[in-house]
C-alpha cells in the first residue's frame, strides 16, 4: 500500500450492486482490498469452490462467512496462469496467520489481557475518534514498554500514523487519578447521591403504578359498557369494542413501560453492601499500590470505574477521562522525554568539561570528573572515549586541539621549520626540557609553544643535559 500510496496508483474493483453494478472503476488501494486479493486462490492459478458458507440467522438474513481450506469442496492448484506459484501462496498464507496472531488488528473494547498497557481497549484518539492500538517495546531488563497508536489509516491505506503516545507515563496518572478518587469522602458524597437518586426513583416508580391503574381502570369501565350494550346495536357494539381494545392494548403498553423502568431503576443499597463500598477506600490504594498485582486485574479495576479515555498530543498530553455514571476529568502531562533525552549529559557537565579543555587531555577530564562524583546520562563513569565523543558531538565544544592552535601553538613540522631543525631534534629538545609542549591527546600527540625571542639553537660541543631550560 505504501508503494502504491507513493507512487499514486490506482488499483480496479468490479463494482458489486448500485446504479454502476458490473463497471470497473480505479480506486486508491486499501488494506482490505489487499487481503482479498492475498488470500484468494485464484491469483495463484487455482481453482476453488466452495470457500464461503452460507448461514441462516434468526432474523430471517443470510450471514456468509470463509470456511478453512480443508473444507473446501473442490481445490484443482494450477487450473490457469497466475501471479504466484501456489507453493508462495500457501507460504503467503502462513506469514499472514503468524502475522495476525502477533499484530492483532482488534480495536474493540477488548477484554482485559496479560500486557501492562492498564488503558488496552479503553483509548480512544482526540483526532480521529478510532480507538488507539497498544504496541509493545523491550527496555533493558526485559521490562515491556506500551505504546499507543492510532494507526487504523496507516494499516488500511499506507497514511501516516495519525498519533503515539507513551504508554507509561499515562498509565501512571491514571492509576494515581483513581487512588485520588477512591476516597472515603467522594464513597460518601457516591451514597448520599445514591440514596437522592433512590428517593427520585421510588416517586417516579409510583407515579408509573398510578398510569397503569389509571390504564387498568379505563379499559375495566371500556369492559363494562361494552358488555351492557343491547346486541341488536351493531354499529354501537362495534365502536364500543373498538373502545375497549384501544384501553387495552394501552393498558399494555404502560404496563410493560412500567417493568421497563422498573428494571432499569437501581435497587437500594443494604447495610452491607454500604459497608463495603465504603471499604474500598482502603482496599482499593491497597491492591493497586501492590507490586503482586497482575496487570490482567489492575484492567479490570480500571473497567470498573472508567468508561473510555479521550487522549490528544500536542505541546502537551490531554486526557479526558469519563468515568461510569458520566463525571470526567481531565489530566494535562508532559510530553516525556525522548530516549536520547534521558541519556542526555548534564549541562553542569558540560560546562565543566569546557572549562578541563583549556588545561587537560580527554583521558585526564574523565579521571577529574568521576573524582568530582559526576556520572554520565545514563549512570555510567566517564571514560576518556566518552570525554572524546562528547567533544565531536557538541559544535559548542571546541577540542582542545583547536584552543591550542588558536592559542598559537605550533606543530612539530612547523616549529621544526621555524628553528632550522629537523623533527627528530624537535622531540629530542621537548624530552630535555628546550621546548615546552602542551599535550591534546592521551597517547603522547602534542604541540609546541612558540619559542619566542630567544629560541634554542643548536651548540656543538655541549651536552644537552647541560643547557639550561627556556624560561
Amino acid at each position: 500500500m505504501k508503494v502504491f500510496r507513493k507512487n499514486e496508483l490506482l488499483f480496479p474493483r468490479r463494482v458489486r450492486k448500485g446504479p454502476q453494478k458490473g463497471e470497473l472503476i480505479w480506486e486508491p488501494l486499501h488494506h482490505q482490498r489487499v487481503l482479498q486479493v492475498v488470500h484468494n486462490p485464484r491469483y495463484a492459478g487455482a481453482f476453488v469452490w466452495g470457500r464461503r458458507k452460507g448461514r441462516r440467522l434468526p432474523n430471517g438474513h443470510t450471514a456468509v462467512e470463509f470456511v478453512a481450506p480443508d473444507e473446501w469442496i473442490s481445490l484443482v492448484p494450477g487450473a490457469h496462469a497466475g501471479y504466484v506459484t501456489w507453493k508462495q501462496y500457501q507460504a503467503n498464507q502462513q506469514r499472514l496467520l503468524e502475522n495476525a496472531k502477533a499484530h492483532g488488528d482488534d480495536r474493540r473494547q477488548s477484554p482485559p489481557r496479560e500486557g501492562p498497557a492498564l488503558l488496552q481497549g479503553l483509548l480512544l484518539c482526540g483526532r480521529c475518534g478510532d480507538r488507539m492500538n497498544v504496541r509493545y517495546s523491550m527496555h533493558h531488563g526485559g521490562q515491556q514498554v506500551p505504546t499507543y497508536l492510532c494507526d487504523r489509516d496507516h494499516t488500511r491505506v499506507g497514511a501516516p500514523t495519525c498519533q503515539s503516545l507513551p504508554g507509561a507515563s499515562l498509565d501512571e496518572a491514571i492509576g494515581t487519578l483513581l487512588v485520588e478518587m477512591v476516597t472515603p469522602l467522594a464513597l460518601e458524597v457516591a451514597l448520599t447521591v445514591q440514596d437522592e437518586i433512590q428517593s427520585h426513583l421510588a416517586e417516579a416508580s409510583r407515579l408509573r403504578k398510578m398510569q397503569v391503574e389509571r390504564a387498568q381502570y379505563e379499559a375495566d369501565l371500556a369492559r363494562q359498557r361494552f358488555m351492557n350494550v343491547d346486541p341488536n346495536h351493531r354499529l354501537v357494539a362495534d365502536g364500543l369494542e373498538a373502545d375497549w381494545n384501544a384501553k387495552l392494548r394501552a393498558l399494555q403498553d404502560a404496563q410493560e413501560r412500567c417493568d421497563r423502568e422498573h428494571a432499569a431503576d437501581r435497587a437500594p443499597l443494604t447495610a452491607e453492601q454500604r459497608a463495603r463500598v465504603l471499604a474500598l477506600a482502603t482496599d482499593f490504594p491497597r491492591l493497586w499500590r501492590d507490586p503482586k498485582t497482575p496487570p490482567r486485574e489492575r484492567k479490570r479495576m480500571i473497567r470498573l470505574l472508567i468508561e473510555d479515555v479521550t487522549v490528544n498530543r500536542g505541546d502537551a498530553i490531554t486526557a479526558h477521562v469519563r468515568f461510569r455514571g458520566g463525571s470526567t476529568r481531565t489530566l494535562t502531562l508532559p510530553i516525556p522525554l525522548r530516549a536520547w533525552e534521558l541519556k542526555k549529559t548534564s549541562s553542569a557537565v558540560m560546562t565543566e568539561v569546557d572549562t578541563l579543555l583549556e588545561s587537560h587531555t580527554p583521558g585526564r577530564i574523565a579521571t577529574i570528573l568521576n573524582q568530582n562524583g559526576h556520572r554520565s546520562g545514563d549512570g555510567r563513569l566517564f571514560t576518556r572515549k566518552m570525554v572524546a565523543d562528547l567533544v565531536k558531538d557538541h559544535e559548542a565544544l571546541k577540542s582542545r586541539y583547536e584552543r591550542l592552535r588558536n592559542r598559537g601553538f605550533l606543530t612539530q613540522e612547523e616549529i621544526a621549520e621555524r628553528l632550522g631543525i629537523t623533527p627528530d631534534t624537535v622531540r629530542t629538545w621537548a624530552r630535555h626540557g628546550l621546548l615546552r609542549t602542551h599535550p591534546y591527546t592521551d597517547r603522547g600527540q602534542c604541540l609546541y609553544e612558540p619559542p619566542g625571542e630567544h629560541p634554542p639553537r643548536k651548540m656543538q660541543g655541549h651536552k644537552l643535559t647541560d643547557r639550561s631550560v627556556l624560561s
